[in-house]
Order: C-alpha cells, then sequence, then structure tokens
C-alpha cells in the first residue's frame, strides 16, 4: 500500500526521481515496470505494471458507450522503465495533457500513485474543502 505525499521536481528532459522510500518497493513489485496514464481529474496516474494490467483488461472489457473513457485511460497509457537512478520519463504528452510544468506532488494512493501539478493540486484541495464533505463520508471519523 502506497501512502504519503513527496513534493519533487521535473528536470528539463521532462525525467521524475521516484522517492526512495517507493524505489525498492517498486523495484521488488514490479521491476522497476511503470504504467502513467492520464485521469480525467487532471493528473496522472502510476502504477507498478502488474496493477495496470489488471485495471487494462477491465478497461479493455468496457462497452461501446464507454469508449471515450476508454481513450483517456488506454489511449493515454505509456509504459515506462525506472532507470538506473530511480528516475521515470514522463512523455511530452502526458505533461502537456495534464499540465505539469516543474514542481510536482506524487501521491500514494493505495495501489497507485497520482501525479499532480504542485499549484493545481492546491486549487483542486482548496475546491474539495470549500465544497465541504460529501455526504458519502457523513459517518466517518477519526
Amino acid at each position: 500500500m502506497f501512502q504519503g505525499a513527496s513534493a519533487l521536481t521535473l528536470d528539463v528532459k521532462g525525467r521524475m526521481s521516484i522517492p526512495a522510500r517507493y524505489r525498492d518497493a517498486l523495484l521488488v513489485q514490479c521491476e522497476g515496470r511503470i504504467t502513467l496514464t492520464r485521469h480525467p481529474h487532471g493528473c496522472l496516474l502510476l502504477f507498478p505494471r502488474s496493477a495496470w494490467e489488471a485495471h487494462r483488461e477491465l478497461i479493455a472489457a468496457w462497452p461501446m458507450s464507454a469508449r471515450a473513457w476508454q481513450r483517456i485511460f488506454l489511449g493515454n497509457a505509456c509504459d515506462v522503465d525506472m532507470d538506473g537512478a530511480g528516475r521515470i520519463l514522463v512523455t511530452p504528452e502526458l505533461r502537456n495533457a495534464v499540465g505539469l510544468a516543474r514542481d510536482v506532488m506524487m501521491l500514494g494512493m493505495g495501489s497507485h500513485f497520482e501525479i499532480w501539478d504542485s499549484g493545481k493540486l492546491a486549487e483542486s484541495e482548496a475546491q474539495a474543502v470549500a465544497a465541504g464533505m460529501p455526504d458519502v463520508l457523513s459517518n466517518f471519523s477519526f
């Protein structure tokens, strides 16, 4: 289970260093083989390849009425491998699709990660807080 937030910087080539606390787990779990894809909320999803393959099969089986959503998830999926320094290349197409510039946040979301432009994430979280908790969380407490 991946959790936590990491502030990262994309280099001029669009490479991102995977934080050391996740790097070893990803090497063990999927030999550093990763899949990136686009999410309609404006971020990228980063999956260990083995976890992505299960999702890919489910998405590919969606009916024709969901073709536009298949394009978002499958049409934007990109397989990448961590290099010897623990970096991955985020393609220009994916960076442009979600507006990733230099400063990014990598959020552990259990089985995968979300990668956000730092400013866009702050805006999204502020909007969520301003909108209040959804009814589905009305009984949630710590």
